[in-house]
């Protein structure tokens, strides 16, 4: 079943019919609403006195009119498959193509009407008789095709909350959808501007708190939420309501998806656990980004990771001059090619094989391919498996990092974001104290360079690889039990492309040595995850305390003790400054004592680092 595609380049419509056929149907009805019109606007000048009447100069004007009709019609696109059926546009284009061709016959009309016995009054009259014709029909044929295209009688019965554009698009879609599986019933908003608002048939029946009611009255099975917007919070609420009362609740796909043409209106799916306690799209100020990635080579280290490979994925839509994507994951790297380029064939200079430990190979790859910015998201970031492995952390976190830096300064890097974790705020694990001192040696670059070297920092995204999320569902399938470290334990988290959003905005809008602290929301309770996806998933399965583990905090922290925080420019994002820290000032002897003693990182004590005898002035503060 083919459809127009806006110029009439089909050839079949909905029904089946040939379009040059449909649209010749649609003018001839025009046409004939334009004869009538004139007939019946003499009839009624002459007040029904039909021997008054000059038969011919009226056959004649009708025939004009219908031909007119069809030529201004077309110029307005009104027979060329341009318009859906009964739509607001279609309408508007036909009234303004009718007003027209009544201005064009009203001016001859006007001037010589009377001479060949046509009543100056005849266009007046028959404008408005021709246009009800011709709305008329189109509104009975809308009818017609909502009746016929309207869901099976096995649809769910469906309640739809958010009355807005989505919610009157959603409406749309369904009734009009005969393979649709959901039939709306009524529609919810807490927004009293729509208690009296009805798309279509589907009339607003009451606010989320009137649920049961209304389910009750419509026998609805289904609860569909389409709010744009729609945070964690609101989802919780309904989806509790509806769990409560034995319906399916669904969301819809993002709105930067629908927009994108990934996903529609319709492809709806179950709540997961993800929207339960993630966040949602932010508004982005594109002109920021773009002004700093538009026709730039960009660098991605850890590109084969979740973080880097959605990095990757929005960096693409600003349209940089290059994308160079670099891990030593070649099986991330492919997932992360197929994502930005279409295919995984890793034959292509978009994709490097290198190990940020490997100093020499990494300032090849850098002087080869002089990249202009730089988003440094490889790293280890497990924090039991680094409690284990101090050594790997001071590799990789430390002087992989250092080995980035450098490499970048010595290209003319202009723009450098490494991204660290809330970790590293009052570190007190392997992790945070590694990542710490990557945050303070991308301050110390900034001051040796002048450019703009910053980190951006933020809690756990949701779904990452080995992540809390993946492992749930994975010992949830297993039949359990669901090991959770305390029932207390609260983390940060935020959807991966919430953060990568913000990251790549944050590069735009920080300054050199700055730590740009994304906004996390409220904390997550753990245990409440955990139970939630036990819930979800109709199973029964046991949840097991096991205990902190060695460098774990109960509560994490997202600003260090000694920092002070601004959002100058953006709502979601703190900016702060750490200590600058140079390289000759680190010390592995140093680092491994304290990995012993795990000390609080107050910016005082100097964790991991020792102070140099001698520092060029200007180069470094403490």
């Amino acid at each position: 079943m083919a459809v127009t595609d806006g110029r009439g380049a089909t050839a079949v419509d909905h029904g089946g019919r040939n379009l040059p056929v449909r649209f010749g149907a649609q003018y001839a009805i025009d046409a004939f609403a334009w004869a009538l019109a004139v007939v019946v606007g003499e009839a009624l000048r002459y007040e029904y006195n039909l021997s008054a009447i000059a038969v011919a100069p009226m056959l004649v004007l009708a025939a004009v009119a219908a031909a007119l009709q069809l030529v201004v019609g077309w110029s307005f696109n009104l027979y060329q498959g341009r318009y859906t059926y009964g739509t607001f546009e279609e309408v508007r284009a036909l009234g303004m193509a009718v007003l027209v061709v009544a201005v064009v016959l009203a001016v001859p009309i006007g001037l010589f009407g009377t001479t060949v016995g046509v009543p100056r009054s005849t266009v007046v009259i028959a404008l408005p008789i021709a246009l009800l014709i011709m709305f008329g029909a189109r509104y009975l044929k809308r009818l017609y095709v909502e009746h016929k295209y309207r869901p099976g009688a096995n649809a769910e019965r469906t309640l739809i909350y958010g009355a807005g554009y989505l919610g009157a698009e959603l409406v749309r879609r369904m009734m009009t959808d005969p393979d649709s599986g959901f039939v709306p019933v009524g529609l919810l908003d807490d927004d009293p501007a729509y208690r009296n608002v009805r798309h279509g048939s589907v009339p607003v029946r009451g606010t989320l708190a009137d649920l049961d009611a209304v389910s009750k009255q419509t026998g609805a099975k289904v609860l569909v939420v389409a709010i744009a917007r729609a945070d964690s919070a609101l989802l919780r609420r309904a989806n509790d309501a509806g769990t409560a009362l034995g319906l399916q609740v669904k969301v819809l796909p993002r709105l930067d998806e629908i927009l994108a043409g990934r996903t529609g209106l319709t492809d709806m799916r179950d709540v997961s656990i993800e929207d339960l306690i993630g966040r949602h799209a932010v508004d982005t100020e594109v002109a920021t980004i773009a002004g700093y990635l538009a026709g730039r080579r960009v660098l991605v280290t850890g590109a084969g990771g979740s973080i880097g490979a959605e990095l990757c994925r929005q960096i693409v839509a600003f349209g940089p001059a290059e994308l160079i994507m670099l891990d030593r994951d070649e099986t991330g790297l492919q997932a992360a090619q197929l994502a930005t380029a279409g295919h995984g064939l890793l034959d292509t200079p978009d994709v490097v094989l290198a190990d940020i430990r490997d100093a020499d190979a990494l300032r090849h790859v850098f002087l080869e391919r002089r990249p202009e910015v730089v988003f440094h998201a490889a790293a280890l970031k497990h924090l039991p498996m680094l409690e284990q492995y101090p050594d790997e952390a001071w590799k990789t976190n430390v002087i992989g990092t250092l080995n980035v830096l450098e490499a970048a300064r010595d290209c003319g890097v202009q723009t450098f974001v490494n991204i660290s974790t809330d970790k590293a705020a009052n570190p007190t694990s392997v992790l945070g104290h590694s990542k710490r001192v990557a945050e303070k040696l991308t301050a110390w670059m900034a001051i040796e360079t002048d450019a703009t070297f910053l980190s951006v920092r933020f809690g756990n995204v949701i779904g990452s690889r080995g992540s809390m999320l993946p492992t749930f569902a994975a010992l949830i399938r297993s039949g359990g039990p669901v090991t959770v470290t305390h029932p207390d334990a609260t983390r940060y988290f935020m959807t991966i492309p919430e953060a990568c959003q913000l990251v790549v905005q944050a590069g735009g809008i920080g300054s050199p040595g700055e730590v740009l602290i994304l906004d996390m929301g409220e904390p997550v309770r753990i245990l409440d995850v955990a139970e939630r996806m036990i819930e979800m998933s109709g199973r029964d399965v046991d949840i097991v305390f096991t205990g902190l583990r060695e460098g774990e905090k109960l509560h994490e922290e997202l600003v260090g003790a000694s920092e002070q925080t601004s959002r100058p420019r953006h709502p979601k994002i703190s900016h702060a400054r750490v200590v600058a820290v140079p390289p000759s000032a680190l010390d592995k002897t140093e680092w491994d004592l304290q990995m012993l003693r795990k000390v609080r990182d107050n910016d005082t004590a100097m964790i991991a680092i020792r102070r140099p005898k001698v520092v060029p002035v200007g180069k470094w503060r403490s």
